[in-house]
């Protein structure tokens, strides 16, 4: 949820929807993947949120502790290795804006 407000909403209203069994499959496949419920993967995708798998997520949660421990060379050492630190965080910080847009 991204605002007070909708954090503060209760969830109480059901909707049934019909969906041919692969279809619940997939949801089911995808809500797994993501660590979440089937309506939470309906209610992001409708309302355009995204949907990260779990894995995705904590790999991009270690690749900014990596960030933040090459910072740390960075200014322990004076910029001694600025040129590998600066190289090494545009990899990560590639690979975290490609993780985040690797949604399922």
């Amino acid at each position: 949820m991204d605002s007070e407000r909708e954090r503060n909403t209760r969830l109480c209203s059901i909707i049934n929807v019909r969906v041919a069994p692969d279809e619940k499959l997939r949801l089911r496949a995808d809500a797994d993947a993501a660590g979440v419920s089937v309506s939470e993967v309906v209610r992001r995708r409708y309302f355009g949120k995204p949907l990260i798998s779990k894995v995705d997520s904590a790999m991009i949660k270690e690749l900014r502790r990596v960030g933040g421990l090459l910072k740390h060379v960075h200014n322990e050492s004076d910029g001694a290795y600025s040129k590998q630190t600066a190289s090494m965080l545009v990899q990560l910080s590639d690979l975290i804006k490609k993780l985040g847009s690797d949604i399922l």
